[in-house]
Formats: C-alpha cells, structure tokens, sequence
C-alpha cells in the first residue's frame, strides 16, 4: 500500500480518503464574509489535479481565487454517527476558473506534490492529517480565562488551533497571550507564549481556525519544538505513505492513559450526539452563523449583512414548516453561550409571535434582524476587565455590560452600516420599559412602540427562564408572575397574550412527573398540557440516562405532572452538534 502511495499525489490521496465519508468543502477567502460550499467533480490520484464545482449568483466571485490560487477547508464527518470530525485545509492551491452557465463555475486545481507547506520565514508547516491528534489550551488573560482546541498543522513558527466558535469571542487578531500549550497523545507537551496572527470560520459546524505565532521562546523551548515538528512531519509521511521506510506510528502519537480515557468519553458524546434531529441542526447553524457574523464584526471590520439575513430567513422558514418542532428545537440551545442563546431564542419567538398575528406582516424580517444583532453588542464588550460572558460578574462588569447597546451602536457607525427603522428601533430600545426603568435611554409610554413592548416581554420572560450571572431559572408560572408584578413595566395584555400561546407548560421546557421521570415537554394539547414528551431520565437510576418520546395514551404512566424544573438541578444536559 506504501508503494502504490508514493506513485499517488499525498494531497489527492488524502483528499480522496475523507470523500469517502460524509463530507462539505467550503472556499474561503480573507476579504469575503462568507464561504463558498463546493463540490469535487474530478479527481485525479496520479497527477493531483482536481476539479472543484461552485454555484454562485453573486458578481464577486473573483475575489474567492484572485492571484490564480484558492484556499478551501474539507470536512469530513466519520463513524457510526456520523459525527466524528476529520479535516485537511489547503491555502494557496493553484486554480484557473472557468464559468459554465449563469451561476455555475468550474475551479481547475493543481494540488500540491507534498503535503508539507513551506512557510514565508523559511519553515515548514506540518498539517495534522489522517487522524493525527494533539489538543491545545490558549491561555487568553493570565489565571483567568483557558480556551481548549485541537491542533491543525504546527511548525517552529507556530500552529494552527481549531477552537469553538463560542470561545472565539475573547480573542483578537495581533493579540499577545501569555501561554499556548500543546499536549500530544503519550502525554508530553509544550508550552510557549504566543500572538494570535489570524482567525477565520473553519467549516460548517461551530468553529474557528486561529493562528498562533510562538513567541520568546527560549533555547530549550525550540530545542523541544523542532523535536515535536520533526516527530509530527515522520508521523504525516507515515500515515499518507509517502515514506515507505516509516513501519511504525511515532512514540509522540501512540495514546497513552489519559487520551485512552478523553477518546472513550468524546466516542460515547458523540454517540448522543448523532441522534439530534434536523430542525435542532437547523437552529443550532443559525447560532453557529451568528458567531461567525460577530467574528468578522469585530476582527475585519465587515458587515456580514448576507450572513445575518440568512439567519433570519432560515428561522422564519423553520417556524413554518412546523411550528411546534421549531419551539422544541429552540430549547437546546441551553449549553450555547447565554448571548447567543438568548438572542435566538427570543428572534425565534418573536417570528412565532409576529407571525401568528399577521403571516404577512411587512417588519417581521427587520424585527427578526434586530432581534439577533442586539445582544451582539455583549460580546464586542469582552477584554480582560470583562474576560467572559459566563461568569457571575461583579458590578464593575455589570456596569461594563450595560453599554452594550451604545457599543454595538458605534460598531454598526464603524462599519458603515444602516439599519432600517425598524431594525433600529429594536437595537435601541429592546431593553426600555413603559415604566422609564428601561436602558439606555430611560424612555417611557407612548416613546415605545407596539414592537417593543412585545419584544420586551419575550425578553424578561426568556430571561427569567434561564439561570443567568447568578440568578436561578424560574418556572414559566413564576417568571408570568414576576413580570405580572413588575408594576407598569410591561405591557399586561402582552402578557396574557404570551401565557395564552404558550401556556403553563411550554413546548421545550424539562417536566417532572411524580413516578420519578423527567421529560422534555415536545407538545401540548388545547388546555396547555402536555400531550408528548421526550423522557431523559429516572431519578430512582440518576446515573443513567434514557431516551424515550411518549404520546397521550401512555402519559399516566409516568405519574402525574408535578410542574417544570431546572434542567441543570438535574444534571441533564443538552448536547451540542
């Protein structure tokens, strides 16, 4: 097998591999917001030439292979689930263009003959392929906040990390970080300060590529690194075949105790994971879309304005096509960021809302526009004073926080974009109340539109539903009387509204029934009970958990319905993709 590899070009060969399983290639291009999704059409093994299909209506297409090369990443989801994560990214491949029809191109690609990347100072890029593992931990502001990931490629110069697109947030382009430390399979590990020299969206699925120069190193610091490049480039040639002398794994990739135990839980996650259904993928994209939107906000200075409007299209089209999947699906984004989260969730109501109102109703999409981008603004806030958004804060981040709004407002100046009125009434006045006890502009009465005091009581309600900077998650039945007993604050006939639409027991809300059982509640009949549940767990067995939807008829069973819990009281968790 070895000899027929070394006959093959490495990267076609490698290519070819991750074809196999189910997969997404994405063309990007640093002065673009957004990838572009392709397919491969031709793929020749010997010669390494390859032929990429592309539909595009757009008349900028250029820009994704100026200079006569394209950069693209390759994801390809393995296993039984499909949900085991391989990638191979290649920057700069030689590429010639050719357009087919209107909105159809062909991209000729010449692969290159090593899988080794010189780099510009000299060094050579090692890419972390076939499997190849080693995990990394970007210590962002010193003692304070750690950012895990995978490693992508490594070289004497630096590395490429493969982060949650969540964790991306505290992190900024020519940032200094007091420490990057590497851990490889057998448990050996380097450490080294670095600059973030890039960052960008990696694939499809909720995470961003950074690249880390290695900074001060000392002697024996490079000493150990050229050792690690040097190990990693003997496994890369090993596992691509390009070396039939290499017989045998390197010592640095063989598993040791530790990574034996973290791949057996992350196989058994993944396993759970594989069962999530469509529309809770489809929600979970829009949040992923939203975070790379904020990336290209805060780290290019660009608007992704097509990015934000297809995260609004994409939910106004998931509350069509079935509305009561859509709310279930809207619950498991409980472990994702509470900015994101929050900002999903209630764009995802107030479509359900406007939409059941009027389906034709002309300011749905800005509503739903503004709705997304208004918490946006809590992140751009993110530095070392206010190192995260999921800590219980201090009331000096509190304070910083609370100008959000204004933050997001100059951002928005910044990048030159105009929200129509309708979008900006939303961006501004989200937080205000009829009482002036609102932010950050104290208005009151008639200075607030019918749209906000909608959207205000979607929010407090949400919010109160939700454990948040120290404050527990409250029962619907609680958080309705709350915000009933804020005296003027809210609108009570929007209030009642909201309890009519979605009851007592809303769809996506954890139930506990009096024979020990928790159950997500998946629908609800016309009295507001619940019809269908998804069951999660036996509190007399709490260490194991179960799976299992349940109709009407086989309810009672379970017990009687003793009221709507926290899940994290619980320990139950939602599973992110």
């Amino acid at each position: 097998m070895n000899s027929l590899a070394q006959h093959q070009n490495p990267s076609a060969n490698i290519i070819r591999s991750l074809l196999k399983h189910t997969n997404e290639l994405s063309v990007y291009s640093k002065d673009m917001p957004y990838a572009l999704t392709a397919e491969v059409i031709e793929l020749d093994l010997s010669n390494g030439h390859m032929v990429l299909g592309i539909e595009y209506a757009g008349l900028d297409i250029e820009r994704y292979f100026s200079h006569g090369s394209v950069s693209f990443d390759l994801e390809a989801l393995k296993g039984a689930h499909t949900m085991e994560r391989e990638t191979y990214s290649l920057s700069n491949v030689a590429a010639k263009s050719q357009k087919s029809d209107s909105t159809h191109y062909r991209l000729r690609c010449q692969l290159p003959e090593s899988v080794f990347v010189q780099e510009n100072r000299g060094a050579v890029r090692i890419p972390f392929i076939l499997g190849m593992l080693a995990r990394v931990s970007l210590e962002v502001y010193s003692n304070n906040l750690n950012v895990p990931g995978r490693l992508r490629n490594l070289s004497v110069g630096g590395c490429m990390v493969d982060i949650d697109l969540a964790d991306s947030i505290a992190i900024s382009v020519n940032q200094k970080i007091p420490g990057v430390s590497l851990e490889f399979p057998n448990g050996e590990s380097f450490f080294a300060e670095g600059k973030i020299c890039h960052m960008r969206p990696f694939g499809n699925h909720g995470y961003a590529a950074v690249g880390v120069q290695f900074i001060n190193l000392s002697t024996s610091q490079t000493e150990t690194l050229f050792q690690f490049v040097n190990e990693s480039e003997r496994e890369a040639a090993y596992r691509t075949g390009s070396n039939d002398k290499l017989t045998y794994h390197s010592a640095l990739f063989i598993p040791g105790l530790k990574e034996k135990k973290i791949l057996q839980r992350e196989a058994q996650e993944r396993e759970k994971r594989g069962r999530q259904p469509p529309m809770e993928r489809g929600v979970m994209d829009v949040a992923h879309q939203l975070q790379v939107a904020l990336m290209y906000m805060k780290n290019r200075d660009v608007f992704p304005s097509e990015i934000l409007y297809d995260c609004v299209d994409t939910l106004r089209y998931l509350v069509e096509q079935d509305r009561k999947a859509f709310l279930y699906a809207l619950a498991f984004l409980r472990e994702e960021l509470d900015w994101v989260r929050h900002a999903v969730q209630v764009t995802g109501l107030l479509a359900d809302l406007l939409l059941s109102r009027d389906p034709h109703d002309p300011q749905v999409r800005e509503a739903m526009l503004g709705a997304l981008l208004h918490t946006v603004g809590k992140p751009l806030l993110v530095c070392e004073a206010l190192p995260s958004l999921k800590v219980n804060m201090n009331p000096d981040q509190k304070k910083i926080l609370s100008g959000h709004v204004t933050t997001l407002r100059e951002k928005l100046k910044k990048l030159a974009w105009e929200p129509s009125p309708t979008c900006r009434d939303v961006i501004e006045n989200a937080n205000e109340r009829l009482d002036g006890s609102g932010y950050p502009a104290g208005k009151h009465g008639q200075q607030i539109s019918k749209l906000i005091r909608l959207l205000a009581v979607i929010k407090v309600v949400n919010k109160l539903l939700h454990s948040r900077n120290g404050e527990p998650a409250h029962p619907p039945l609680d958080a309705y009387r709350i915000v009933s007993n804020a005296d003027t604050a809210y609108d009570k006939t929007v209030l009642v509204e909201y309890i009519q639409v979605y009851g007592l027991y809303p769809i996506g809300c954890l139930a506990k029934y009096s024979g020990s059982f928790l159950a997500w509640v998946m629908d609800v009949d016309a009295k507001g009970m619940p019809n269908q549940v998804h069951i999660v767990k036996n509190l007399r067995f709490p260490e194991t958990n179960i799976s299992s939807v349940i109709s009407q008829s086989d309810i009672s069973q379970i017990g009687k319905l003793e009221g709507i819990v926290n899940p994290l009281d619980y320990g139950v968790k939602v599973l992110k993709i």
